[in-house]
Protein backbone atom coordinates (compact mmCIF):
# COMPACT_ATOMS: atom_id res chain seq x y z
CA UNK A 1 0.00 0.00 0.00
CA UNK A 2 1.63 3.38 -0.87
CA UNK A 3 2.07 5.83 1.89
CA UNK A 4 -0.68 8.60 2.27
CA UNK A 5 0.19 12.10 1.91
CA UNK A 6 -1.79 13.77 4.06
CA UNK A 7 -5.27 15.53 3.91
CA UNK A 8 -5.13 18.93 3.01
CA UNK A 9 -7.68 19.52 5.43
CA UNK A 10 -5.39 19.15 7.94
CA UNK A 11 -2.80 21.55 5.66
CA UNK A 12 -5.71 24.06 5.05
CA UNK A 13 -5.09 27.46 5.90
CA UNK A 14 -7.81 30.14 6.76
CA UNK A 15 -7.35 31.85 3.04
CA UNK A 16 -9.89 34.67 4.48
CA UNK A 17 -8.03 36.81 6.34
CA UNK A 18 -9.64 38.37 9.16
CA UNK A 19 -11.07 42.07 8.76
CA UNK A 20 -8.32 44.69 8.51
CA UNK A 21 -5.73 41.57 8.62
CA UNK A 22 -2.90 42.37 6.09
CA UNK A 23 -1.48 39.17 6.27
CA UNK A 24 -1.22 37.45 2.45
CA UNK A 25 -2.91 33.96 2.87
CA UNK A 26 -1.55 31.12 1.53
CA UNK A 27 -3.10 28.04 -0.34
CA UNK A 28 -2.25 23.73 -0.13
CA UNK A 29 -1.89 22.01 -3.06
CA UNK A 30 -0.75 18.86 -4.15
CA UNK A 31 1.97 18.61 -6.51
CA UNK A 32 3.24 15.77 -8.85
CA UNK A 33 6.38 16.41 -10.62
CA UNK A 34 9.21 14.40 -12.71
CA UNK A 35 12.54 14.56 -10.53
CA UNK A 36 15.70 14.19 -12.46
CA UNK A 37 16.00 10.29 -12.25
CA UNK A 38 12.72 10.32 -14.24
CA UNK A 39 10.60 9.34 -11.09
CA UNK A 40 7.16 10.81 -10.46
CA UNK A 41 6.97 12.25 -6.95
CA UNK A 42 3.73 13.89 -5.25
CA UNK A 43 3.87 16.31 -2.05
CA UNK A 44 1.71 18.65 -0.23
CA UNK A 45 3.01 22.10 -1.31
CA UNK A 46 2.12 25.87 -0.73
CA UNK A 47 1.96 28.68 -2.64
CA UNK A 48 2.12 32.32 -1.16
CA UNK A 49 2.30 35.42 -2.87
CA UNK A 50 -0.71 37.09 -2.80
CA UNK A 51 -1.38 40.61 -3.07
CA UNK A 52 -4.41 43.09 -2.51
CA UNK A 53 -5.85 44.43 -6.02
CA UNK A 54 -9.29 45.51 -7.20
CA UNK A 55 -10.69 42.85 -9.73
CA UNK A 56 -12.23 46.46 -10.76
CA UNK A 57 -15.02 48.91 -10.87
CA UNK A 58 -16.06 49.77 -7.02
CA UNK A 59 -14.64 46.35 -5.58
CA UNK A 60 -13.05 46.54 -2.91
CA UNK A 61 -9.53 44.78 -2.61
CA UNK A 62 -9.19 40.97 -2.40
CA UNK A 63 -6.23 38.66 -2.03
CA UNK A 64 -5.50 37.39 -5.77
CA UNK A 65 -2.39 35.35 -6.82
CA UNK A 66 -1.49 35.45 -10.68
CA UNK A 67 -0.87 32.38 -11.73
CA UNK A 68 2.40 32.53 -14.75
CA UNK A 69 2.05 30.41 -18.23
CA UNK A 70 0.11 29.94 -21.53
CA UNK A 71 -3.07 28.24 -20.79
CA UNK A 72 -3.29 26.15 -23.46
CA UNK A 73 -6.97 24.54 -22.99
CA UNK A 74 -9.15 24.22 -20.15
CA UNK A 75 -11.03 20.82 -19.89
CA UNK A 76 -14.09 19.22 -17.84
CA UNK A 77 -13.93 16.23 -17.18
CA UNK A 78 -16.19 13.06 -15.34
CA UNK A 79 -14.34 10.07 -13.68
CA UNK A 80 -17.79 7.43 -13.69
CA UNK A 81 -17.76 5.43 -10.53
CA UNK A 82 -15.32 2.71 -10.59
CA UNK A 83 -12.88 4.48 -13.54
CA UNK A 84 -8.98 3.64 -13.13
CA UNK A 85 -6.51 5.26 -15.45
CA UNK A 86 -3.64 3.07 -15.72
CA UNK A 87 0.04 4.23 -15.01
CA UNK A 88 -0.24 7.30 -17.65
CA UNK A 89 1.79 10.69 -17.68
CA UNK A 90 -0.32 13.93 -17.55
CA UNK A 91 -0.33 15.30 -21.14
CA UNK A 92 0.32 18.55 -20.38
CA UNK A 93 1.32 20.71 -17.05
CA UNK A 94 -1.85 21.41 -15.20
CA UNK A 95 -4.33 21.87 -12.60
CA UNK A 96 -6.77 19.30 -11.89
CA UNK A 97 -9.77 20.89 -9.30
CA UNK A 98 -12.59 18.05 -8.46
CA UNK A 99 -15.57 20.32 -8.02
CA UNK A 100 -17.79 17.16 -7.05
CA UNK A 101 -17.10 13.58 -6.22
CA UNK A 102 -13.30 12.31 -5.13
CA UNK A 103 -10.47 10.90 -6.97
CA UNK A 104 -6.87 9.37 -6.02
CA UNK A 105 -3.21 10.11 -7.69
CA UNK A 106 -0.50 7.44 -7.00
CA UNK A 107 2.82 8.20 -7.94
CA UNK A 108 6.17 5.88 -8.72
CA UNK A 109 7.79 7.27 -5.48
CA UNK A 110 4.64 5.36 -3.49
CA UNK A 111 2.89 7.92 -2.45
CA UNK A 112 -0.90 8.47 -2.95
CA UNK A 113 -2.92 11.11 -2.30
CA UNK A 114 -6.98 10.99 -2.17
CA UNK A 115 -8.57 14.51 -3.28
CA UNK A 116 -12.34 16.14 -3.05
CA UNK A 117 -14.08 19.32 -3.49
CA UNK A 118 -11.52 22.13 -2.41
CA UNK A 119 -8.45 20.63 -3.21
CA UNK A 120 -6.05 21.66 -5.82
CA UNK A 121 -3.45 19.45 -8.03
CA UNK A 122 -0.68 20.86 -9.81
CA UNK A 123 0.30 17.95 -12.28
CA UNK A 124 3.80 17.61 -14.03
CA UNK A 125 5.11 14.66 -14.46
CA UNK A 126 6.27 14.32 -17.95
CA UNK A 127 9.11 12.61 -19.36
CA UNK A 128 9.11 9.88 -16.41
CA UNK A 129 10.51 6.82 -16.47
CA UNK A 130 8.98 4.31 -18.99
CA UNK A 131 6.51 6.63 -19.29
CA UNK A 132 5.44 5.55 -16.06
CA UNK A 133 3.90 8.60 -14.22
CA UNK A 134 1.22 7.98 -12.41
CA UNK A 135 -2.30 5.99 -11.90
CA UNK A 136 -5.51 8.13 -11.06
CA UNK A 137 -8.85 7.36 -10.47
CA UNK A 138 -12.65 7.75 -8.98
CA UNK A 139 -13.57 6.78 -5.15
CA UNK A 140 -16.56 6.17 -3.69
CA UNK A 141 -19.90 5.94 -4.77
CA UNK A 142 -20.54 9.44 -7.48
CA UNK A 143 -18.72 10.17 -10.41
CA UNK A 144 -15.50 12.84 -10.44
CA UNK A 145 -16.25 16.18 -11.82
CA UNK A 146 -13.26 17.59 -12.61
CA UNK A 147 -11.94 21.02 -14.19
CA UNK A 148 -8.80 20.37 -15.82
CA UNK A 149 -6.45 24.22 -16.69
CA UNK A 150 -3.63 22.75 -19.28
CA UNK A 151 -0.54 25.10 -19.86
CA UNK A 152 1.36 24.90 -23.41
CA UNK A 153 4.43 24.53 -21.10
CA UNK A 154 5.26 24.38 -17.51
CA UNK A 155 4.69 27.59 -15.60
CA UNK A 156 7.15 26.49 -13.17
CA UNK A 157 10.59 24.18 -12.44
CA UNK A 158 10.05 20.20 -11.61
CA UNK A 159 10.82 20.76 -7.76
CA UNK A 160 8.65 19.79 -4.72
CA UNK A 161 7.83 23.73 -4.73
CA UNK A 162 7.98 25.13 -7.96
CA UNK A 163 5.90 28.37 -6.85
Amino acid sequence: MPDLLPDLARLRTDATPAPNDQTSPSLPYYHMWTDTEGVSRLNAAVMAKFGQKSVGGGAAPQWLRPFPGEVEAVSFAVLPVGWVGEWHESPKPQWVVPLSGRWFLETMDGHRAEMGPGDLHFGQDQETKGEKGHRSGQLGDEPCVQLIVQFRMSPGAATAEPF
